[in-house]
Order: structure tokens, then sequence, then C-alpha cells
């Protein structure tokens, strides 16, 4: 019964998620575990996001306590399923990414896999996206190829969305290589924006976005961003959309009530993920969403109706709760890594050819 377990921090800072999967001919979920992001260690990670003093100590040290986090989490996860760490092949650690400029040529998630190894006692693959990048890759998204291991008797112009800090689709069509790419800002702007007026981390079901109206002017010019009109293969992150993109557009145009900047936020988020899917999969039956986005009700609501002709629901149809899929997902590329299988997806990163992707720290 070989045991893996994936640790997924994303780029909203929440928290981690730790999710243990049994790695048969099947993948299934055995057990989770939440940890909340200590709001030091998030401002921190998130000042990381953008250059600053003192860089690489700030970095070296926010790693070792977000390790420490991780490693009580997983002991935390074996203890209540009362499993050793031998019973455990490998970690799957994404790490926090800092950093994603694949145009550049590099990828940074900090996460000191080394450590993570010695407090644990349980062997750690980490570094996923480095060596799809240095083929030539975006190195993200990564999960569209497990996202077709998964959901591989559910094909037929199907698609998977991911909404975290970013949104991501993969595109599961009978008889063609999965494809995907990330489509812009998931809940990245809307945490942002709620956070710097309400002082909340998160609009709860989209309460807050759903008061307010959306602005055309401020649609328009937020869509106005080169990365909406790039073509496939493509990724980003905060080094595009943040706050300051934000202040800056908002600064040109007259002022808005703040519960209309979040609809508008909101809008913005389903329509790149819409214009997107229409644009690389015509005729969706159906769209899957897992991720944080997954629990705004708002959100759902609207990609509903702009999808008339697609089943529009979470993960949970098929039996895979939405809030775990990322961390099952780096648990299965440990598998791959472990065995030596390729885990990218040329079609989807652009890499010149397959890869195992990650780097192994023994037990």
């Amino acid at each position: 019964m070989p045991l893996y377990i994936g640790v997924m921090s994303g780029t909203s800072l929440d928290g981690l998620d730790i999710a243990l999967i049994e790695q048969t001919s099947a993948i299934r979920l055995v057990a989770t575990h939440y940890i909340a992001m200590p709001e030091p260690l998030r401002a921190e990670l998130l000042g990381l996001c953008a250059s600053g003093p003192d860089e690489i100590a700030r970095s070296a040290i926010a790693q070792q306590h977000w390790v420490t986090l991780a490693a009580q989490g997983i002991h935390t996860l074996l203890e209540q399923q009362h499993l050793k760490p031998a019973d455990i092949r490998a970690i799957g650690s994404h790490g926090q990414t800092i950093r994603h400029e694949p145009a550049r040529g590099f990828t940074v998630q900090i996460g000191n896999p080394a450590l993570l190894t010695e407090l644990t006692g349980i062997t750690v693959v980490s570094d996923f996206r480095s060596r799809d990048v240095a083929a030539g890759g975006q190195g993200a998204p990564l999960v569209p190829a497990f996202h077709e291991a998964l959901f591989e008797q559910q094909k037929g112009n199907r698609a998977v969305l991911n909404v975290g800090g970013f949104s991501n689709l993969s595109l599961i069509e009978t008889g063609k290589p999965v494809a995907g790419f990330d489509c812009g800002p998931g809940n990245v702007l809307l945490d942002a924006w709620i956070h710097q007026q309400r002082g909340e981390h998160f609009d709860r079901d989209g309460q807050w976005a759903a008061s307010g109206k959306v602005e055309p002017a401020l649609l328009a010019a937020l869509l106005s961003d080169p990365f909406f009109v790039t073509q496939g293969p493509k990724s980003t992150g905060r080094e595009v959309f943040n706050l300051p993109w934000l202040t800056q557009h908002l600064s040109r145009l007259p002022n808005f009530a703040a519960e209309n900047v979040q609809a508008t936020l909101l809008e913005l988020t389903v329509t790149t993920i819409v214009e997107s899917l229409q644009k690389a999969q015509i005729d969706t039956q159906e769209l899957l969403v897992c991720g944080g986005g997954a629990h705004n009700a708002t959100l759902m609501k609207r990609l509903a109706s702009l999808l008339p002709n697609a089943n529009v629901s979470s993960t949970a149809t098929y039996g895979v709760d939405p809030d775990w899929v990322e961390a099952m997902a780096f648990a299965w590329l440990a598998h791959c890594c472990m065995e030596g299988i390729a885990a990218n997806r040329p079609s989807v990163t652009g890499a010149r050819g397959l890869r195992i992707l990650g780097a192994i720290y023994p037990a």
C-alpha cells in the first residue's frame, strides 16, 4: 500500500494543506490536515514576493519557520492515522512560491526540503518546477497531468478549474493530450482588496462582491493587460497581478465605491476564466472547480451563468474534495518522481519534452 504525503502552500498564503494519498492503480485520498498560516509568517512570505532588504537571510529564516510548521502538521496527521514515518514512501513538498518568472528562466519555491527530511524522517521530493523551466517550459501549471490521472474516466470536453490565488485550467478531452494554462488572477486581487479595505483575509462566499456592481470602465482597463491576450502556454503570479497593479489602474479612473471594485475584480476573475475556456475548448460539457474559489458562491453562480451549456460544479461531484486537490497533486508528483515517471506535459508548459520532475532528499 504505497502511501505519499503532499504539502501545498499556495499563493493565497492562508495555510498549509497536507494530504495523505494511497497510490495504486488509482489515487485515493486517505486523510488530510490543515494548518492556518501564522500571521507573522504570512506577512513575511508575502513581503518576499517583491524585492526588499536582506532578502537572502530573510527567505532562509522564513523557510525554516515554514518547514517547522509543515513538519508539525505531518506528525499530527501520522498520529491521527496511527502511522509511522517508515510507512510513508515520500513527501511531495511544493514549498512556497516567492518568485515565478519563467520568461527570465527561473522560478523560486522556498521550503528547505533537507530540513523537512530531518524533522520528519521521511524522504522528501521537492523543487518540481525547475526542471520544466530548464527545459524551456513555464514550470506551471503542473496539476493538469494529475487532473488527467484523477479524472481519466470523465473525458469528453471536460475541464478542471483550480481557483486559488490564481486560476488555471486543465482541458481533458478524449483522444487528445491534456492541455492547460493559467487564466489570470483567481482570489489574489479579491483577497488583497478586501484586506486593504476591511482588514479581512478573504471575501466569504463572495458576499461583499455581490453587494457591489461591476464598473465597466475599470473592468476594461484591467482586461487590457497584455497577459490576457497572450496565447498559451502561459503562467503568471504576484509579479504581474498585485495590489500596486490594481492601484495604478484605479489612479487613472474616477473614484469607485470599494464594494464595486470588489465586484469588478470578481468579474475579472470569471471573465478571464470563461474567455480562456471558450477559446481553448469549444463546447465544454462540464467544468469541475477546485481550490478556494469552489466555495465562493457568487463566483460559482457567475461562472454557471456565463457557461449555460456546461455543467458547472465542484470536484466533489466525483467524490474529490475541492480543498485537497492540489495537495493530492504534489503527493502524486512525488510518486511520479520516485517511480521515474515524467510528470510535466509539454502541451501545457511548452517544455521541449517530457521530464521527470523533482529533487529527492532521502531519509
